[in-house]
């Protein structure tokens, strides 16, 4: 059963509005654990771990299934009908931001609106298109690489610089061990679907509303790609957090939560 596969983890006000959290890359639902125990006053709150991430069963990571993003939206889409919630706010992380569009492009019905915390259409240049990611193709087969030569190597190097923070920070820390923690040869699989992940034509074709969190100083993801986000994205709401790193729910938690609420309100 996904509810078991998965995690799934609900908590809050069993009337309230349903808030589904889609933790990032390498991660797991701890990682909300400043931010999801906030709206536990008034709404439903839904955490839970992405397949072959965190305690989810790993057995059930088929490379050949899980070789798109599309694969974890209908793993969402699949936990939210069991739970039986429709108008959820889903919120993401990253590649969690997209599983989330993904999902309520496929169904509308069942989401409300989306928040989207440091996401990425493609982290991919396409100068061509006018689309700056921030990464080439080369240097993304070098991370890539470099995560199939040496996984805990490379999470120990990337995670530091992911967050934003010295590696003896909580963040960093906290980061660093749920890298080290992940499978490795999931992680490489993850890895590439992720980081080869090109979603610009679902973010231009976005069905819900969605408040997109970009911190002014990004290591992963440049002000160029939040700017085309604002631009091509359907009823998008771009706020910028006077922050460094792509992990601002582990960083800069309260701001987050307050963003959020804002959005909740006007939604």
């Amino acid at each position: 059963m996904i509810l078991e596969r998965n995690r799934v983890a609900v908590s809050g006000s069993s009337g309230g509005r349903p808030v589904v959290f889609v933790h990032g890359y390498g991660c797991n639902q701890a990682m909300w654990h400043q931010v999801a125990p906030v709206f536990e006053v008034d709404c439903k709150v839904v955490t839970y771990d992405l397949t072959g991430m965190g305690r989810s069963d790993l057995t059930a990571y088929d490379t050949r299934r899980y070789d798109t993003l599309d694969a974890h939206a209908e793993d969402l889409l699949a936990i939210l009908e069991a739970l039986g919630l429709d108008g959820a706010l889903l919120v993401g992380h990253s590649v969690g931001a997209t599983i989330a569009l993904l999902a309520a492009n496929r169904d509308p019905a069942r989401v409300s609106g989306l928040v989207m915390v440091s996401p990425t259409p493609s982290f991919l240049e396409d100068a061509e298109a006018g689309y700056h990611g921030g990464f080439t193709r080369d240097d993304i087969d070098q991370l890539i690489a470099f995560l199939d030569e040496n996984h805990l190597g490379w999470s120990a190097h990337m995670a530091p610089t992911i967050v934003g923070q010295p590696a003896d920070e909580p963040a960093a820390d906290d980061l660093t061990r749920s890298f080290c923690q992940t499978d490795p040869a999931i992680a490489q699989h993850f890895g590439r679907v992720t980081f080869l992940a090109d979603a610009r034509s679902a973010f231009e074709a976005a069905a819900r509303p969605a408040l997109i969190l970009h911190c002014a100083n990004d290591a992963l993801v440049p002000m160029s790609v939040a700017n085309w986000m604002e631009t091509h994205v359907p009823g998008a709401t771009l706020k910028i957090l006077d922050a460094t790193g792509h992990c601002p729910h582990m960083t800069h938690p309260f701001e987050v939560v307050a963003a959020m609420r804002q959005f909740l309100e006007q939604g």
